[in-house]
């Protein structure tokens, strides 16, 4: 049994918060400037290069690379031989949350009640998704997810004889409803299976894997593949102004359904695709 003091998670949470900020993925900047290389509409060239500018400016100032710095997603995979000792998990997580908007100046995006609409001043709640695992280790992922891609995400339960046909008609419908408000180019994370909560889950999950990280399922894969095809066939483009880049990545992830159900879920990422993990 391995003892770990929650004030570990307190202090990786705040500066994961901050760095997945100030420092797009390693991957993700490599798909942006494949994009732009690639990008047929001058247009979209121009946009794709002011993305990458960006980038590099935002890491070099340590500032954020949009301002819409999300409300936080915190996954966490507890090892089941880890003892945690000092205090809630819960609280120790949203501590890190609220240090971490703080010390590094992100902007407070999160209201306490969706209804009274009173921001909460210190980016509290944060999303906490928990599971245990093998092992002796904890690994913490943040995801800060802006409002326009996830406002645009969506989730639906098809017929089972849909089939992958249906998933790829949901899919590629939504991404052109959602056209430029999710501030393509996109990364598209899809949930297949499960139940009406868990197949949301899976498609956030999903955001979470490397770009160039196929699924293991060969017809997932394929899946995949086709998807991003598609998708980049719509001419939506960079920021929605036209162009051959839409989409980055679609990465799918699938669990087992009922014998009625056919459910998918569909979770937008704008081309400020951050997350940011380490192993405690």
């Amino acid at each position: 049994m391995r003892t770990v003091h929650v004030q570990k998670i307190v202090d990786e949470v705040a500066r994961l918060c901050q760095e997945a900020c100030y420092d797009l993925p390693p991957d993700v900047l490599k798909a942006i400037e494949a994009a732009s290389s690639s990008e047929k509409s001058p247009l979209g060239q121009g946009i794709l290069a002011k993305l990458v500018e960006n980038a590099y400016l935002a890491s070099r100032e340590r500032v954020p690379c949009c301002h819409d710095t999300g409300i936080a997603a915190v996954f966490l995979e507890i090892g089941q031989d880890v003892h945690l000792t000092g205090g809630s998990l819960h609280e120790a997580v949203q501590e890190g949350v609220r240090r971490g908007y703080r010390e590094g100046c992100l902007r407070k995006s999160v209201v306490g009640d969706p209804l009274l609409r009173v921001n909460t001043g210190d980016n509290t709640p944060a999303v906490v998704h928990t599971e245990i695992v093998d092992g002796d280790r904890i690994t913490l992922s943040v995801l800060p997810k802006g409002g326009g891609s996830e406002n645009m995400s969506a989730l639906s339960f098809l017929l089972p004889g849909e089939g992958a046909g249906g998933v790829k008609k949901f899919v590629l419908d939504t991404v052109k409803n959602a056209g430029g408000k999710a501030c393509p180019p996109l990364v598209v994370g899809v949930g297949i299976g499960g139940t009406f909560d868990y197949v949301a889950l899976l498609a956030k999950k999903a955001l979470l894997r490397r770009i160039g990280t196929y699924n293991k399922q060969p017809h997932l894969a394929r899946l995949e593949m086709e998807l991003l095809e598609l998708i980049n066939k719509t001419g939506i483009g960079p920021l929605g102004l036209g162009g051959s880049n839409t989409a980055l990545w679609v990465a799918v992830e699938s669990f087992g359904a009922h014998i009625t159900a056919l459910p998918v879920a569909v979770n937008l990422q704008c081309h400020a695709a951050r997350r940011k993990l380490c192993t405690i």
